[in-house]
């Protein structure tokens, strides 16, 4: 008898979206809305079953694998773009020649070769192309002085919805030669979200690409990276590329990314912040050895398994540590990771934080991420504190390069200064993994708090503080 349940195989931890409604639940059953994302917390409960957690709500229950579709991976694609439709600098006549045949709708934007600056939207309609030029004034666009725009991402998204000030709705993009959607890929994997669904809170962050805010998605907390320039959201899709890889405990978790006005690169929610400031907002008189060894540890088994991806950070420092209501710290900030080992950004990179052999001859590993955690360690057990106090980069360079070394933050344990020592081995070779230094902080913690639950412990939601 051939069976009807096509062959899943889907691990614990996978994450699917939903490809209907599933409104009315029976027999332990989880309820879900068509484009829902559910994650696999149980395999094996019988043909074509699974026990899942919906990543909104929080619930469990039973769903059909034949409902949902796995979320995948983006490759990382340089031929990704979010504006496929831009061909960059090219003349009027080459233009029409790449909108035929005409067809009602389908445009294309190039670089105004007569008003450097400038953009021109060429659309084709009722047999003929018609090209209207949109000027870049007051750090906006527009194209008839009544309806402004932040970039071009922006206009375009306008236009496919509204007639507005030209003949036609913007109805099928003239791609590139050799791009591919960015939008079409983000929804065929179940990244892209729905702007209506999202409402913006305060603003809890600002950065050279934009701000960070607060909000709410579906019911759930969110943090929300919003990046208004063409340029540095395409530039930010590599950072998302990396994100839609990683799922684990101490890594900040991406939901996933909406393109209206921009780009919004949508996280879980730290509430606490960033590592530095709950450090030196606390200090020593709140926070206690054993928590500090808590939040190193956490980053440690985020790194670990980076280091089981074959992927570098290359920005490991608290600062881009995140801490959650719970006191769990998470990696954040990957848009220096990389796959490859070499890099070519080298005015980037900080200093402070960097391994001497990536800042002198650009050879970026796992080893030289164990030398940025060892830096880490450093900050967490000084409660937040600038490493290499008082000393220029042109210094730090310089000294770390013959043999100088940072003393033990005050009252910091001989054992813990003496892994950050091995972090900081000149050769790379003799640095521990991150799987060596997670054996050795977690043998440190179990001296601070003896537990004989061990792991099960920090299983469980932490309150290693008394906070108003």
């Amino acid at each position: 008898m051939p069976s009807y349940y096509p062959l899943f195989n889907w691990a614990t931890g996978t994450q699917c979206v939903a490809k209907n409604d599933h409104s009315k639940p029976t027999n332990n059953e989880l309820a879900y809305r068509k484009g829902d994302i559910l994650t696999i917390v149980e395999t094996g409960q019988g043909k074509g079953l699974y026990k899942a957690r919906h990543n909104t709500t929080g619930e469990e229950g039973l769903i059909a694998a034949t409902n949902l579709r796995e979320r995948k991976a983006i490759r990382i694609d340089p031929s990704l773009s979010l504006m496929p439709w831009f061909h960059g600098k090219i003349s009027g006549p080459e233009a029409v020649s790449k909108l035929r045949p005409v067809e009602d709708g389908l445009f294309l934007v190039r670089e105004s070769i007569r008003h450097p600056g400038d953009y021109v939207l060429c659309v084709s309609y009722s047999s003929q192309i018609i090209h209207y030029r949109v000027i870049y004034q007051n750090n906006k666009l527009t194209i008839d002085d009544s309806q402004y725009f932040y970039n071009l991402i922006d206009m375009i998204e306008f236009y496919s919805k509204n007639k507005g000030a030209i003949a036609t709705r913007l109805l099928k993009p003239k791609e590139k030669q050799g791009t591919k959607s960015a939008a079409f890929e983000l929804s065929r994997m179940g990244w892209l979200l729905d702007m209506s669904k999202l409402t913006l809170g305060e603003s809890i962050g600002e950065g050279e690409f934009g701000a960070v805010y607060a909000g709410d998605y579906m019911g759930q907390k969110v943090a929300v990276k919003s990046i208004k320039c063409d340029v540095t959201a395409q530039a930010f899709l590599e950072e998302t590329s990396v994100m839609t890889k990683l799922q684990h405990k101490n890594l900040v978790r991406l939901l996933g990314v909406i393109l209206h006005d921009g780009l919004h690169i949508v996280t879980e929610l730290m509430a606490k912040g960033n590592l530095v400031n709950f450090l030196r907002t606390r200090g020593r008189f709140v926070i206690t050895t054993d928590q500090l060894l808590h939040f190193a540890l956490d980053v440690c088994e985020g790194m670990e398994y980076l280091e089981s991806k074959r992927l570098v950070h290359r920005d490991l420092a608290a600062r881009n540590i995140l801490v959650s209501n719970e006191g769990v710290a998470k990696i954040s900030d990957f848009g220096l990771t990389k796959v490859d080992r070499k890099a070519s950004d080298n005015a980037k990179l900080p200093v402070k934080w960097t391994a001497p052999e990536a800042l002198k001859k650009e050879k970026f590993s796992t080893r030289s991420d164990i030398w940025s955690y060892g830096v880490l360690l450093w900050e967490t057990f000084s409660y937040g504190r600038q490493p290499y106090p008082k000393m220029s980069l042109k210094e730090v360079k310089e000294q770390v390069e013959q043999g100088y070394r940072m003393e033990a933050p005050d009252g910091c344990p001989p054992s813990v200064y003496a892994l950050m020592r091995c972090c900081w081995e000149a050769e790379p070779k003799k640095r521990p993994s991150f799987h060596k230094l997670q054996e050795k902080l977690a043998a440190e913690l179990a001296k601070h708090s003896p537990d004989p639950e061990g792991e099960k412990k920090r299983g469980r939601a932490r309150t290693r503080w008394k906070e108003g």
